[in-house]
């Protein structure tokens, strides 16, 4: 008979617990949230990787600032060669960096980096990963100015609490902590990793994290990759500030300035080769590093060869020698010495225990074979139930509170890691699918495979999901339960066949669940907020999880099978399909929405001074599986209108969006911020927020909510009329849609274009954001931007990178392969050359200008130029060389040439007055009346 039942889970996290570890918490297999596992982690490879981790207790923290930070061959080499548990403390999410893939900045990126790191971590075989609330404010060019920013012992807090809940024997960190690390934010993980190692151990540091029962852990080393230094007689070269100063680190345990190179304490091997996975670690890292490819486009594999990482000991509670083979030398890593937790008189049963659960792995490793992996099973079942034998005994034993709790700590990995062999010894998959309702079942259906679904679940929707348990390995497993939870602690109700009793082998178990949606279940979005660019860290609420990327997503297939009275668990995120032409079917985890998503556009921006009138438009996304009618109008500020007053939008089915416009009349006055929010109004209930979903094809998709809202200023900006611009697409920025508030409508230039088309019909031509990094055709056309220029066109040059610097512009000039960049976004901007026509129409541009700016003033300055070149303003960080490479003219021909390094394409989008109007200038100049 099918059952029908109404319950509440706790959430299922892809972390260990970072409270007590009591018996209440029972095991649980941890999520796979990707639909499918990377080659590596499936088959023998999987087993034999499984297997080595079993036999050893080695474990690895490594701490870095941003995703791309971290040295993934060192992480890789660990967990797939050593087989150490290995965890990754990020401690921002890369908000402030630059992006190839698409426009998302700020904080859409962070969410695009997490991702991508997660994906990444795959190849790495993390354990785990972590990060802080701390967000990525832009460059920083000392560890002084970020911990200013963020805060020492806010950071070190988190640093604590991650390594508290991991318990790693070593923590480790790519930078050393000091100005060579080229980065406030990096030497500031380089900083971490050292004050971690005698903090986390300290039971007077933080003790409100001890309160709430995670007790102390003492890392027995910490190292550093060793730094590459430019040494000469000058001594060791800051990349940070671009001056030369002794050469040494400081040891932040010791707080001694150790001088001299860092020695290389070990060399990890991270270029072996793994004739199981059949790559070097380092390749199979790089696969991961290509992953992140806002940052790096893409992958670049190397051949397999010989690779070292070098790394220099900071500390260590052993009398460790200056050489070592390994980061564990002197630590008993053995399961054995699991006992040495529990004090100088473990318990009698202990010892014994983890001999003989050693005993059943060795003998698994001996049994293991490529084409019987099953043969290995009865060996990890008896450990496996051992390791619960001990834990059961433990938890009754009379054990002091702390070592009772590290104890159990280690023999929870040990009962998670045995349940990991034992799902690759047995071959098990779990999956879980939405479904069409009415979906056939067959092979007609197999042949077609999955069909595409709805992507957006709704609170209230009843809709079915397809669960998939298979095994081919063992003539029959008892199956003990196969169920549907949700994780956020909501009514989901769930209806559907009991489970069978026995699964055969290579034929599957397909049981379909009816489920429906809590009315009460939170969307799928960031546990981390905050309310503007300005802060430095995220706002967290004191119910979310700690320090994990994501909140779980909200629905899991839970499976348990019996073999030979061992229970195996396994866990899988329903998954939403669809299908793509090119990459085919995609299935990423089914998230929860709102039935509408609304959203301003543009969401911030100026409204001219004397505007008669200005265009709003709303974009309303429907998630209604079905008709729906929802009407949308504005609220405005005292004395706005807007026509009409309301607009009815008629959607026919689930995932169509539109967008509406209205004709608003502003009244404004200069400098006044205004407020206009958009609702939509649906079947009772309104709707004024709205999500994007961030990334790009092949990335698993996430989603960033923001209210529906238009943020706007008076501005006296004017624009030159009758311009005609045409923009060159880069990397990707939002300027073009940000241009629209001053009536610059902008035609977007194809590669054919700028080989075939007419350029003399437009006044001026916009590059995008390093638009010579990923517009090979913009290079071979060059040429013919250079004509258009001499015969009278302006080129304008946004922000590029090195890949800029082969002179395309009319005369010389060298950025260098290590541009300046200008920080502080507050840092004094001069005019140089105040009677230049930029600067003087239509808008008469003077300091006041350059108030207000958000992140950085710009980046990629030119180092030097030819005297044909005017540079029009200067500024700098402090203790940095003037930068007058910001903003240069030429005047080429009868035309105008500017290369501009300030980041127009991140104030432009948040509407900064001051930047409005100076980029009107720039387009107008070609009807410049200065300009003869």
């Amino acid at each position: 008979m099918p059952f029908v039942r109404k319950f509440t889970v706790l959430a299922l996290t892809p972390v260990l617990f970072a409270g007590p570890i009591s018996a209440a918490h029972a095991f649980q297999a941890r999520p796979q949230v990707d639909a499918r596992p990377i080659a590596a982690d499936e088959g023998a490879a999987a087993l034999w990787q499984s297997l080595k981790r079993l036999q050893t207790r080695a474990s690895l923290m490594m701490i870095v600032a941003h995703p791309d930070d971290e040295d993934g061959a060192t992480l890789a080499y660990h967990s797939r060669g050593v087989g150490a548990r290995v965890a990754l403390l990020t401690l921002d999410r890369g908000e402030g960096g630059a992006n190839v893939m698409s426009s998302d900045y700020w904080d859409a990126l962070g969410l695009v980096r997490t991702e991508e790191l997660l994906q990444a971590g795959r190849y790495y075989g993390l354990d785990a990963q972590y990060f802080t609330s701390m967000t990525d404010y832009g460059f920083s060019k000392s560890l002084d100015e970020a911990l200013g920013q963020w805060g020492h012992d806010k950071v070190l807090e988190q640093a604590v609490r991650v390594v508290r809940t991991v318990r790693p024997l070593v923590v480790c960190s790519v930078f050393v902590g000091g100005p060579t690390d080229g980065h406030g934010q990096h030497a500031t993980a380089g900083l971490m990793a050292q004050e971690v190692f005698k903090a986390a151990g300290d039971p007077t540091k933080f003790p409100e994290q001890i309160k709430e029962g995670l007790l102390p852990w003492s890392p027995v080393k910490t190292y550093a990759r060793a730094p590459f230094f430019r040494v000469s007689e000058k001594g060791m070269y800051d990349y940070a500030n671009h001056t030369w100063g002794p050469v040494g680190v400081t040891n932040h345990i010791t707080g001694k300035w150790e001088e001299g190179r860092p020695s290389v304490t070990v060399s990890i091997p991270a270029g072996s080769f793994d004739p199981v996975i059949g790559e070097t670690y380092s390749q199979v890292s790089r696969e991961g590093l290509g992953y992140q490819r806002s940052q790096n486009g893409g992958q670049s594999v190397p051949l397999p060869g010989s690779q070292m990482s070098d790394y220099h000991r900071f500390g260590s509670v052993l009398n460790s020698p200056a050489k070592e083979e390994t980061f564990f030398d002197g630590i008993d890593v053995s399961l054995a010495g699991i006992a040495d937790l529990a004090g100088s008189k473990p318990p009698a049963f202990l010892k014994p225990g983890l001999e003989e659960i050693a005993s059943q792995i060795e003998q698994a490793m001996k049994s293991f074979s490529a084409q019987k992996p099953a043969t290995v099973a009865s060996p990890l079942a008896k450990g496996k139930l051992k390791v619960e034998s001990l834990i059961a005994e433990t938890e009754k034993s009379g054990l002091s509170a702390e070592a009772k709790y590290n104890v159990l700590h280690e023999l929870r990995v040990k009962q998670r890691q045995f349940n990991d062999a034992l799902v690759a010894a047995l071959q098990l998959k779990l999956n879980a699918d939405v479904i069409p309702a009415g979906q056939e079942d067959g092979m007609m259906a197999a042949m077609r495979g999955a069909a595409s679904t709805f992507q957006m679940a709704t609170p209230g929707l009843a809709f079915p999901v397809k669960v998939h348990l298979y095994q081919p390995t063992v003539p029959s497993l008892t199956v003990k339960s196969v169920k549907l939870v949700g994780t956020s602690g909501k009514d989901w109700s769930v209806s559907g066949p009991t489970s069978p009793a026995t699964l055969t082998a290579e034929k599957a178990a397909d049981p379909t669940f009816k489920v429906k949606v809590p009315d009460n279940e939170p969307y799928t979005q960031p546990y981390f907020t905050r309310a503007g660019l300005q802060n430095a860290a995220y706002d967290v609420a004191s119910s979310a999880p700690r320090n994990t990327p994501l909140t779980p997503y909200p629905l899991q297939a839970v499976a348990q099978v019996e073999y030979e009275g061992a229970t195996v668990g396994l866990a899988s995120v329903v998954q939403v399909v669809s299908k793509v032409n090119g990459p085919g079917t995609l299935r990423y985890p089914m998230p929860v929405g709102p039935a509408l998503s609304v959203a301003m556009s543009p969401s911030a921006g100026v409204v001219p001074l004397g505007s008669k009138l200005i265009n709003v438009s709303v974009r309303v996304h429907s998630n209604v599986k079905g008709v729906a009618s929802p009407s949308v109008s504005l609220s405005l500020p005292e004395g706005w209108t807007a026509e009409p007053r309301s607009i009815l939008v008629k959607f026919s089915q689930e995932g169509e969006e539109q967008t509406v416009a209205f004709t608003v009349t502003p009244k404004v006055a200069e400098g006044k911020e205004y407020i206009v929010t958009a609702v939509a109004e649906l079947d009772g209930k309104s709707y004024s927020e709205g999500y994007v979903t961030i990334g790009y094809t092949g990335l698993r998709p996430y989603f960033l909510y923001s209210q529906a809202k238009y943020a706007t200023t008076g501005t006296d900006v004017k624009m030159a009329p009758d311009v005609s611009v045409a923009y060159v697409e880069g990397s990707g920025d939002d300027v073009p849609a940000a241009l629209e508030q001053i009536g610059v409508h902008v035609s977007y230039l194809s590669a054919q274009d700028l080989a075939n088309a007419d350029l003399q019909k437009y006044s001026a031509i916009v590059l995008g954001v390093r638009a010579y990094a990923v517009r090979p055709d913009l290079i071979a056309n060059n040429a013919r931007l250079l004509q258009y220029v001499e015969k009278g066109g302006t080129v304008i040059v946004q922000y590029n990178t090195p890949e800029f610097d082969h002179n395309f512009g009319p005369y010389p000039y060298v950025m260098s392969n290590d541009p300046e960049e200008v920080t502080d976004e507050k840092s004094v901007v001069k005019i140089l050359d105040p009677k230049n026509p930029v600067f003087n129409w239509p808008n008469k541009i003077t300091e006041k200008d350059f108030d207000g700016w958000i992140e950085e003033r710009g980046s990629k300055f030119l180092q030097s130029w030819d005297p044909k070149y005017t540079a029009l303003l200067e500024t700098h960080d402090a203790g940095q060389p003037e930068q007058k490479g910001g903003l240069v003219y030429a005047r080429y021909g009868k035309g105008v040439y500017v290369y501009n390094a300030y980041a127009f394409y991140r104030q432009l989008p948040l509407g900064v007055p001051g930047a409005f109007r100076l980029f009107a200038n720039m387009l107008s100049l070609p009807k410049n009346p200065e300009i003869k």
